[in-house]
């Protein structure tokens, strides 16, 4: 019962973005548009580095935050191949943007095992990890659910079935759009670089 009343909440919220979304300004966004804006929630945790990230700190940059594990087969490494190959793609105007990939599986994604899984990536991404305690926190200010699921016969042990958004957060800090999984490389182009160009 709690698992499907944390995937419902999280339906939900993506529902009411995409809703949003048709209500923006002239320029055709692609992603589900948070409207009013609303701050990101803040957070602490630590990079594959060993350095610790605050998100407060990167204002200035357009963020990107997926959450996701590295054994993932499939919706993790398409999501955040996406997020590297959109910011390729805005060539210089990447330097205005930050990726983050925050694992929901402390347990095998190690600080030397994320710095493997990024640099497959964008050598430029950060990915978090932290105790369970402070993930759970976080995946819960998010609305990100997650569930292990055992598999005594795989090799990998167990898997997690969870949500797959890329959360958009802008350089003020307030999370502007949650991306859902399936969107393209052009959509996600599209959408930062208005917020790069952003006023105000």
């Amino acid at each position: 019962m709690m698992r499907k009343k944390a995937i419902l909440s999280s339906w939900l919220w993506l529902a009411a973005a995409l809703v949003l979304s048709a209500c923006g300004s002239g320029y055709s966004l692609r992603g589900g548009v948070i409207e009013p804006p609303k701050f990101a929630p803040d957070f602490t945790l630590t990079d594959q580095n060993g350095r610790a990230f605050r998100l407060s700190d990167q204002r200035g940059k357009i963020v990107l935050i997926f959450f996701g594990y590295s054994a993932c087969p499939n919706v993790c490494p398409v999501s955040v191949a996406q997020m590297a190959a959109a910011r390729r793609e805005l060539l210089q105007e990447a330097n205005d943007v930050q990726g983050v990939f925050v694992t929901i599986d402390p347990e095998r994604d190690s600080q030397s095992r994320l710095q493997r899984y990024m640099s497959v990536f964008d050598p430029t991404f950060l990915g978090l990890r932290g105790s369970d305690d402070e993930l759970q926190s976080v995946m819960k200010a998010y609305g990100v659910t997650a569930v292990r699921k055992e598999e005594p016969n795989s090799a990998l042990g167990y898997s997690i079935d969870h949500s797959a958004f890329i959360y958009v957060i802008d350089r003020t800090g307030r999370l502007r759009e949650i991306m859902p999984y399936g969107l393209q490389v052009d959509d996600l182009v599209n959408d930062v670089r208005f917020y790069v160009h952003e006023k105000g």
